[in-house]
């Protein structure tokens, strides 16, 4: 039996998770929307736990439900913090409906495919049609990277057999099936301050030798293997007539292969000092592995198609997507993973950002099928 869902539902749930503010900097505003899914799923027929958040970061919340015979189940992430700072909603991204649009911060990314996502899961749960384990796991901080709930993505990756990832569906609903991996570096340079005009000689500008690294590490990006090498944040200096003692830059690294990550953050964390007198300290490395597209993973794409094409959903695929998400992590680990079964729409982490409201039922009804039917 397939579970119904009313579209005025979805819609009245989803612009209720996104009227509460949860930038992953508000760890109180995070367990709001937690205190939702939390509340909500108590009086339902799943097991709930909560995972109190550590490092000034929000909590985690894990559904589980279906057989209890111990064997791999479905493993369904889901992340609860935006970007968007507090405010936004009164300022300049109050929810509002036009047409087939619904407005909200975090509303595509990834609220609405959260929340179709934990609907679709209490129904299969209620239904008891759930032929393997079910888990959901709902995190505070994967906007950062997911520092602090990483472990407990891959601890409960590590028992599936398949991971489904409610990230927002892309160009028209297709959904991921590989990403690029993330690396983060921060570099800091010290130098030797001096008067410009009369003590010039003696200074060593901390951001002279900067740039000369952020050219050779701009320079890195090869279009042709998918690697780019991004200086986004530059920062440094006390006054005009000083030459600069300190300076400090970040760098965005993005990989296609595991092999490219490695040498990649090998060759960053190796840079050494240009100038004379100058010290260089570089911290980080990657920080989400390469989400490859493998065997196991087109099949699970082949099985969500077919499932999809009898619900009356062409579900298209995107081959690569440069931006990471938790599902990196699983697919890393060899676990068939499948991302972007959130919402249709478009705008993440803008003030446009929105989701099709006539996506909401189908991904609903996709969701369902995935966890009643996946082998």
């Amino acid at each position: 039996m397939r579970p119904s869902f009313d579209e005025a539902d979805l819609v009245r749930g989803i612009s209720a998770w996104t009227a509460v503010e949860s930038p992953t900097s508000d760890p109180a505003g995070v367990n709001r929307v937690m205190d939702l899914a939390f509340d909500e799923a108590s009086t339902s027929s799943v097991a709930v736990e909560r995972v109190a958040g550590r490092d000034g970061l929000g909590d985690s919340v894990i559904l589980r439900a279906g057989p209890g015979s111990g064997d791999p189940g479905i493993l369904v992430l889901s992340h609860l913090d935006t970007v968007h700072p507090l405010g936004t909603l009164a300022r300049d991204l109050p929810i509002r409906r036009d047409g087939d649009r619904l407005y909200g911060p975090g509303i595509y990314d990834m609220k609405g495919g959260a929340y179709l996502a934990f609907r679709a899961f209490l129904a299969v749960a209620k239904s008891g049609a759930a032929p393997r384990p079910m888990t959901f796991l709902f995190t505070s901080d994967e906007e950062i990277g997911s520092p602090t709930t990483r472990g407990i993505i891959e601890d409960l990756g590590r028992r599936a057999s398949a991971v489904l990832v409610t990230e927002p569906a892309r160009d028209g609903g297709k959904c991921v099936t590989s990403r690029k991996g993330v690396g983060r570096f921060e570099f800091e340079v010290e130098g030797r301050p001096a008067h410009s005009g009369s003590r010039h000689p003696d200074g060593r500008s901390a951001i002279r030798e900067a740039a000369m690294h952020i050219t050779s590490i701009e320079g890195m990006t090869d279009y042709d293997r998918g690697i780019t090498t991004t200086v986004g944040l530059v920062s440094g200096g006390t006054a005009q007539n000083v030459i600069p003692q300190h300076c400090r830059f970040s760098v965005d690294l993005r990989v296609v292969t595991a092999s490219d990550g490695e040498a990649l953050e090998e060759k960053l964390l190796a840079l050494q000092p240009r100038g004379p007198d100058i010290k260089l300290r570089i911290t980080g490395g990657m920080n989400r592995p390469p989400y490859e597209r493998t065997e196991a993973i087109a099949a699970l794409y082949e099985q969500a198609r077919a499932l999809a094409a009898e619900i009356g959903l062409d579900l298209g695929e995107v081959p690569r997507t440069g931006g990471g998400s938790d599902g990196n992590f699983t697919a890393a680990l060899g676990i068939p993973t499948l991302d972007g079964l959130g919402v249709d729409g478009d705008g993440a982490h803008t003030l446009s950002e929105h989701a099709l409201v006539s996506s909401f039922v189908p991904r609903a009804r996709l969701m369902a099928s995935l966890l009643q039917n996946l082998r």
